[in-house]
């Protein structure tokens, strides 16, 4: 079993920024894949970035040029630093993390862009 332990989401004025942390632990075979999803209230849980294994990135269009992705490979931990929030960035935040045969999922981190 695979356990994601995120931290760092809270309440922040709109153009600020955060940063989540998601450590993997657990017995983790193989990695194929670390990201960030979020869901709004009444919305469907969407993609925001995902790192694969090789390095790659995808983010989603909402957040090109805001957020940030990245691993540190030895930790087993993704990080998303996320600058210039808006409003609409509101939302609770999961971590996953995938491998070769199934998706790990965190418990969630609120993060809430008002001022």
């Amino acid at each position: 079993q695979v356990q994601l332990a995120e931290s760092g989401g809270g309440l922040v004025q709109p153009g600020g920024s955060l940063t989540l942390s998601c450590a993997a632990s657990g017995r983790i075979v193989s990695i194929y894949a670390m990201g960030w999803y979020r869901q709004a209230p009444g919305q469907q849980r969407e993609l925001v970035a995902e790192i694969i294994r090789d390095g790659s990135t995808d983010y989603a269009d909402s957040v090109k040029g805001r957020f940030t992705i990245s691993r540190d490979y030895a930790k087993n931990t993704v990080y998303l630093q996320m600058n210039s929030l808006k409003p609409e960035d509101t939302a609770v935040y999961y971590c996953n993390l995938e491998d070769p045969s199934t998706d790990y999922w965190g418990q969630g981190t609120q993060v809430t862009v008002s001022s």
